[in-house]
């Protein structure tokens, strides 16, 4: 059993448009000592529903949160349900977002007892790299991954697989399908590192690619802007048009350190 150790975090975020005409990504985050929460969505639904049903969860989650933080399962719950009936009564009161829909990634850290706790929809992706090596991640809600689950596809198909991106799961699709949560708390210690971002970024930097930067770099800033210029490479030899792309880099320090 690890010993619980207080604490701190450093991150750096971004959210950028690439080269579509309108950003359908939203991020923010909240802190109510000693907890933090931080939130990455990726919207759908025409030029105006994916931006709306992304601002509206991350605002949905942080507005809850603010309002009655906690840590747990119970409380990820609440702000993702909280998300949901956001969406669904602003889709029921205007017709035109009928369509719309978004993933989600939330995370939830405890800075006194150094726990972490995480939940999604669709393919927003949370990551856990610990001695720079990854440790745990999220698993997308993707027809792609159903495939390679079902051993129909290999799993390095998933970046390249033409039905990657239809999800069977977000928040105001059909079906309303819940958030999924981590099994359980994670013990957080001093060196490791947390991603949250939408698939604008971890589908142009391989996993590999994203341990690699990590260990070159010094701080937060340094690790998501090495990634982020490896994407733009990567994507650039592709001839692919750049998607909207957002993500949290946050590296875990002991208390005081």
């Amino acid at each position: 059993m690890v010993d619980q150790v207080p604490v701190d975090l450093s991150w750096t975020r971004i959210n950028e448009i690439g080269k579509r005409p309108s950003n359908q990504d939203t991020v923010g985050e909240a802190f109510a000592d000693p907890l933090a929460c931080f939130v990455v969505a990726d919207g759908a639904g025409g030029h105006e529903g994916g931006e709306i049903a992304s601002k509206v969860v991350v605002d949905a989650i942080l507005t809850r949160f603010r309002q009655n933080p906690a840590f747990g399962p119970e409380a990820m719950l609440a702000y993702a349900a909280s998300a949901s009936s956001d969406v669904a009564r602003r889709k029921k009161h205007e017709p035109r977002l009928a369509d719309m829909s978004t993933t989600v990634a939330a995370l939830l850290v405890d800075r006194a007892r150094g726990e972490a706790l995480w939940g999604h929809l669709g393919d927003t992706r949370v990551y856990l790299f610990r001695a720079a090596r990854l440790h745990a991640m999220s698993k997308d809600h993707s027809m792609t991954q159903q495939l390679i689950d079902a051993g129909y596809a290999r799993a390095e198909q998933l970046r390249l697989h033409p039905q990657r991106n239809i999800l069977f799961a977000a928040i105001g699709a059909e079906g309303d399908t819940g958030v999924e949560l981590l099994a359980g708390a994670v013990q957080l210690l001093p060196g490791d590192a947390l991603l949250l971002c939408s698939d604008g970024l971890w589908e142009w930097v391989m996993e590999a690619d994203m341990e690699r930067t990590l260990a070159q770099s010094s701080n937060s800033a340094d690790w998501l802007a090495r990634m982020c210029r490896l994407a733009d490479d990567n994507i650039k030899n592709s001839g692919k048009v750049r998607d909207n792309y957002s993500a949290y880099a946050i590296l875990v320090h002991k208390a005081g350190a």
